[in-house]
């Protein structure tokens, strides 16, 4: 058995270069493990949790393009355990992302979940669905989407793999400060409150 993602992104090149600094055999016991192609509970969970992620296409002339796409939670779709769908907005009308598909389908993503410092990579093949080619497929992906939707990205899963926590820099979106933030305010507000329970009872002894 293949282990998948790697299978992918170690080429003759990088492969080469692992035998230069000395670690082209640190992989090997890797071999034996799952393919990773197929979603399981734990990346679905992951997914459907997330508020955005980054998005990695390459144009015909090899440069390649990073997109950050973002939503309410769970704007990614995931389909099936091997498929998963987003929608595309009107933008600022370049069509970078759209325009490199067209001519190769292989894109690269990064889910990123910066609090916990977990990190989910996928090797997937992207196609541009027009609204009205799949109704089912469409109804499920603007299910509580908001602004101008021009098409739906489907995404085939090829591999993934979880990455380690090391270099990620915890970051929090403002209703995780709130929600860590609150059991605080509430006993500040607790404290303020007797606080002047007790002023007043110093400034008018019985």
């Amino acid at each position: 058995m293949s282990y998948g993602f790697l299978d992918v992104a170690i080429t003759p090149a990088v492969r080469a270069t692992q035998k230069q600094l000395g670690v082209d055999g640190m992989w090997e016991s890797f071999r034996g493990q799952r393919d990773f192609d197929r979603f399981t509970e734990q990346e679905a969970l992951f997914i459907t949790d997330r508020d955005s992620f980054y998005m990695a296409t390459t144009s015909e002339t090899g440069w390649p393009y990073v997109q950050h796409r973002g939503g309410p939670q769970g704007f990614l779709k995931l389909v099936d355990d091997q498929t998963l769908a987003f929608a595309d907005y009107r933008g600022n009308f370049q069509y970078i992302s759209i325009g490199n598909l067209s001519v190769n389908d292989k894109v690269c993503l990064f889910l990123m979940d910066y609090p916990r410092r977990t990190r989910l990579k996928i090797y997937a093949h992207a196609e541009a669905v027009s609204l009205d080619a799949d109704p089912a497929l469409t109804a499920a992906v603007l299910n509580g989407a908001r602004g101008r939707v021009e098409r739906i990205v489907r995404l085939r899963l090829q591999n993934f793999d979880w990455n380690c926590p090391q270099h990620i820099v915890p970051r929090y979106t403002d209703v995780q400060l709130e929600e860590g933030l609150r059991p605080i305010r509430d006993r500040l507000a607790a404290l303020e409150t007797e606080n002047a329970a007790l002023r007043a009872q110093v400034a008018n002894p019985v």
